[in-house]
């Protein structure tokens, strides 16, 4: 919805993938997103549904069993809707006519990512820029004790992105989103737009946001005490990188082994890695003008 607001900006199609909720949920929510905008021209594609080698899991507690709140609609978008080219290589062709123009927003587990560079080499040096959500520069993890949730879902694809792609790229990890939090005053104000998609957007978020508001998830979590839409802070970065205020530029990869570590984001301020590529960590961003953007975004 917030690259929808933005009349500059070209939206080649949107891939989907396992992650909040089973792929099959995640096509019919995408649809169901881009109805109440108005833009079912918008291609969406089927992807990966199984992350390469772990275990398959959901966030479904915190967003509902639908990932979308559990408000289903009566009469939703019909999955004839979506293309039928598979995502990988609609990816991997749009990077193909498109080269160093096309940017990407990784907002899930990045199994379609992790499959299109090894089915084309090429492909993450290709991309103008990658702009993703996930991983963590402090060992806080938000599902297991030292991981992340898109990292943990798909510790292989993530290691190989962060391992492959050599376009510039940039993160914004768990702990960066936590200290970007919103007051939840401003979430209100947000929501009380006299619109179809700021009434869409309120039903949507009342599962998560009680949840976030709940005296055990503040006591147990490190999410901050604020409204914190993790996701949104990778894409309104893509759309306006004016927003990144201070970023730190440093290798990383992604640890594959350890029960408390699997997942986890490696960060390697010594340079001990000796990687060539390094990627921009988020730091600081311009919260008023990202307010802005979300108002925007509802209107």
């Amino acid at each position: 919805m917030l690259a929808l607001s933005r009349p500059d900006v070209e939206i080649l199609g949107i891939s989907c993938c396992h992650g909040n909720t089973p792929l099959e949920n995640v096509l019919e929510n995408t649809l169901r997103v881009l109805r109440v905008c108005g833009r079912l021209d918008i291609p969406v594609y089927k992807g990966c549904g199984v992350p390469l080698l772990a275990r398959k899991q959901h966030a479904s507690d915190y967003h509902g069993k639908d990932g979308l709140g559990d408000v289903p609609e009566p009469d939703p978008p019909s999955l004839d809707l979506l293309q039928k080219k598979r995502g990988v290589q609609a990816m991997i062709k749009a990077v193909r006519d498109h080269p160093q123009e096309v940017t990407m927003v990784a907002t899930a587990p990045l199994t379609n990512l992790a499959v299109a560079v090894q089915l084309n080499p090429s492909f993450g040096e290709k991309l103008k820029s990658l702009f993703l959500m996930g991983g963590n520069v402090d060992s806080r993890g938000n599902t297991t004790v030292c991981g992340e949730f898109n990292f943990v879902a798909d510790t292989e694809a993530a290691y190989i992105v962060l391992d492959r792609f050599t376009c510039p790229t940039y993160i914004a990890s768990w702990e960066f989103s936590c200290a970007s939090s919103l007051p939840w005053s401003f979430c209100d104000e947000w929501l009380a737009q006299c619109t179809e998609k700021a009434e869409f957007m309120k039903k949507i978020t009342a599962v998560s946001r009680n949840r976030a508001q709940s005296a055990d998830y503040l006591k147990e979590s490190t999410a901050g005490h604020g409204f914190n839409s993790c996701d949104c802070y990778a894409m309104a970065a893509a759309l306006d990188p004016t927003l990144m205020l201070q970023n730190i530029e440093v290798s990383v990869s992604v640890e594959l082994e350890g029960a408390h570590t699997r997942g986890m984001m490696v960060v390697d301020y010594m340079q001990l890695l000796k990687k060539k590529h390094k990627v921009f960590l988020m730091k600081k961003f311009d919260l008023e003008k990202f307010k802005v953007m979300l108002m925007e975004s509802l209107k």
